[in-house]
């Protein structure tokens, strides 16, 4: 059973910056980041294979970078240029097949962007 413990999140003010950490217990194959604000759908925010190809997506980009360790069995979320948009919960989710279908989900943690 992989287990997934974020950590890192917090509050800032517009245009801080911020590092999530996703551990895990064991290796997997695709990671990713997802959040939720209050009210509305989760939607994703980036993704690494384990060949460290990346996605991000379009209202990240540029601000956010994506990465992992794979000794450390650790993904990142570098988020810098935070915006008051960018307050959620956010998530980390892997896949522990080769098909990228992620089937483990963390407990998330709180980023709020104050203006």
């Amino acid at each position: 059973q992989v287990q997934l413990v974020e950590s890192g999140g917090g509050s800032v003010q517009s245009g801080g910056s911020l590092r999530l950490s996703c551990a895990s217990s064991r290796y997997t194959y695709c990671m990713g980041w997802f959040r939720q604000a209050p009210g509305k759908e989760r939607e994703g925010v980036g993704s690494i294979t384990r060949v460290g190809r990346t996605t991000l997506a379009d209202s990240v980009k540029g601000r956010f970078t994506i990465s992992r360790d794979i000794a450390k069995n650790t993904l990142y979320l570098q988020m810098n240029s935070l915006k008051p948009e960018d307050t959620a919960m956010y998530y980390c989710a892997a896949s522990t097949t080769l098909k990228c279908e992620y089937n483990v989900w963390g407990q998330g943690t709180q980023v709020t962007v104050s203006s």
